[in-house]
């Protein structure tokens, strides 16, 4: 897990942020300011930014990084000098309705996920809900490479744990960013065989149906379709790109688009009749937990289709590489995961052309 920091190339990195970085088990990358050109590296190698310093005028690279940060959801922290490039970009973004960037003061917020139950240091703002501003007091202890206060040192602390803590999001986050606009056309291919899983799931009129991990939302017309025009249908996914690209493909007409965790619902206990998932169990860090989230909320008798369209010797064969027996998929690991969380199996095909196991809420 690495952070990039952004700032001079002649000026060190204060130790407070290098100190609080490796604390949190994260690995800290220099990207100098000035340096113009391509990134180094891409938001899908980096859990986090910081910024320390000003960019030059010629300085591409910088902007560039915030901007996909931003997009992305990806954590970002300016210090000193380095807000007046957040905040301008922000301003700019906002200007042009490119992103959602509102400036809030977060004075010891108790809903922030940074400040929560702590004292922020002065002139302190979050943009949106990714990234915090710390603007320069006008003094020396702001200064880029110069000592900071006490409660900046804790301000890092905190940061780099909260960063930790997003990985696997952020990471899901920046892959699916900058795919989202090109991926309902490139998988349009798979719509058929996604309507034709759902129809598995037996859901009657009025249900409750959640695609979770829903991508471009490809099964939320075949969703609606089981449900009938009294039903409800939620598509659930953790990268808020993915639900604007879903949204413009018009799949608002077909249900609800919701930004959550798969692991963490804000969803009613027992409230959900068919839950459909495509592709997202055996990408997640504990399978199992979420498992038993999605268990939570099911109602009595609850669905629950895990679907591919393709099987999963032909998705090793395509990666190259051999049926692995510890994948969570065969049904050896798979039957027992779902029993220990409330599941019972009863179907299960890994067929040539698709992967499809039924399952439903035991007892």
């Amino acid at each position: 897990m690495a952070v990039v920091v952004v700032q001079r190339a002649s000026a060190e990195t204060p130790a407070a942020v290098s100190g609080a970085l490796v604390a949190a088990g994260l690995t800290l990358r220099r990207v100098p300011s000035a340096e113009g050109g391509a990134a180094p590296l891409g938001l899908g190698d980096a859990e986090g930014l910081i910024l320390l310093d000003a960019p030059d005028a010629a300085d591409t690279l910088a902007p560039a990084l915030v901007r996909a940060a931003l997009a992305a959801q990806v954590p970002v922290l300016a210090l000193g000098a380095g807000a007046g490039l957040l905040t301008d970009l922000a301003a700019r973004a906002a200007a042009t309705e490119t992103l959602d960037v509102r400036m809030e003061p977060t004075p010891a917020a108790a809903t922030d996920p940074l400040f929560a139950g702590s004292e922020p240091p002065p002139h302190t703002f979050r943009l949106g809900g990714s990234a915090w501003v710390v603007r320069p007091a006008g003094g020396p202890d702001h200064a880029p490479g110069g000592p900071f206060d006490e409660r900046i040192d804790q301000l890092l602390f905190r940061y780099a744990e909260l960063v930790a803590a997003r990985a696997q999001h952020t990471t899901a986050r920046a892959f699916f960013t900058q795919r989202a606009d090109a991926w309902e056309e490139r998988f349009a291919y798979q719509a058929p065989a996604y309507a034709a899983a759902v129809t598995r799931m037996r859901l009657r009129p009025g249900a409750t149906a959640m695609d979770l991990g829903c991508g471009t939302g490809r099964a939320m017309p075949a969703l609606r379709e089981l449900v009938g025009p009294h039903g409800r249908v939620l598509g659930v996914d953790v990268t808020p790109a993915m639900l604007c690209a879903a949204a413009r493909h018009g799949r608002t007409h077909h249900g609800h688009l919701l930004a959550a965790d798969c692991t963490r619902l804000p969803v009613p206990r027992s409230s959900v009749h068919g839950i459909f998932s495509a592709g997202l169990l055996d990408h997640l860090p504990d399978p199992r937990a979420a498992l038993a989230e999605w268990a939570r909320v099911a109602a009595r008798d609850g669905v629950l289709l895990l679907f591919h369209p393709s099987g999963r010797a032909e998705r090793a064969a395509r990666h190259g590489r051999p049926l692995d027996p510890e994948d969570l998929l065969a049904e050896h690991n798979l039957r027992p995961a779902l029993t220990s969380t409330g599941w019972r199996l009863d179907e299960y095909e890994d067929a040539t052309g698709h992967f499809l196991a039924h399952a439903t809420l035991a007892g």
